[in-house]
């Protein structure tokens, strides 16, 4: 009988040191993952004012609508390549919009009724939400960022997103892209983990898009 209870006695402790074990990684996991969490928030809040985003939203998803925002997108880059200033910062470069809100939601809306659309448009500088989006090897976390927003009819489709400042973006096929002039930028106004976080290349940034 002795026997049979050192058994149990010794299966008992090391089932009670595997608990103990599991509820310290459990433990640990949850306070790695609240850590890096907090960071994340932390680094988009900081990107947050390092940058002024585009988004153009289209009526709906039908081909023509997807079009017609297609066009409304590449007329407006076209005029902020040829019009828009250097800019020291972000909210400079946000004033500067605003002052030309009335020209960029004409263009807007002239551009859209020349490819068959009657659908009102607006235009506004703007705190929007953005989920997760990567412009060439640069990811900028999920989170309320200023934008240059142009909503055409109900705004209902398929939208698109760009960076303004710093460094207007450029397509790349059909996908945009921060230029080299943008991506110095942010390494300058970013410390060097921030910056790390958002590289596509980088070990952080990884480990953060996968949490």
């Amino acid at each position: 009988m002795d026997r049979i209870y050192r058994r149990i006695e010794k299966h008992t402790a090391g089932l009670s040191v595997f608990l103990a074990l599991l509820l310290a990684l459990m433990v640990t996991g949850g306070i790695c993952g609240r850590a890096e969490a907090s960071a994340a928030a932390r680094l988009q809040e900081h990107l947050s004012g390092e940058v002024l985003r585009f988004h153009v939203l289209a009526n709906s998803d039908s081909e023509a609508d997807q079009e017609v925002k297609l066009k409304v997108r590449d007329a407006v880059i076209a005029y902020l390549q040829e019009e828009m200033p250097e800019s020291a910062d972000a909210e400079e470069a946000a004033r500067w919009v605003r002052s030309r809100i009335d020209r960029i939601e004409e263009l807007s809306r002239e551009t859209a009724a020349r490819n068959g659309s009657d659908d009102p448009v607006s235009a506004a500088v703007t705190t929007c939400w953005f989920p997760d989006r990567t412009y060439g090897d640069l990811t900028f976390p999920a989170g309320n960022y200023k934008a240059l927003r142009i909503e055409i009819g109900e705004g209902a489709g398929h939208n698109w997103w760009c960076v303004l400042y710093p460094g207007l973006c450029f397509l790349d096929s059909t996908h945009a892209v921060m230029p080299e002039e943008g991506k110095k930028k942010l390494k300058n106004v970013l410390t060097e983990e921030e910056y790390s976080r958002i590289n596509a290349g980088s070990d952080f940034r990884i480990g953060w898009y996968f949490w």
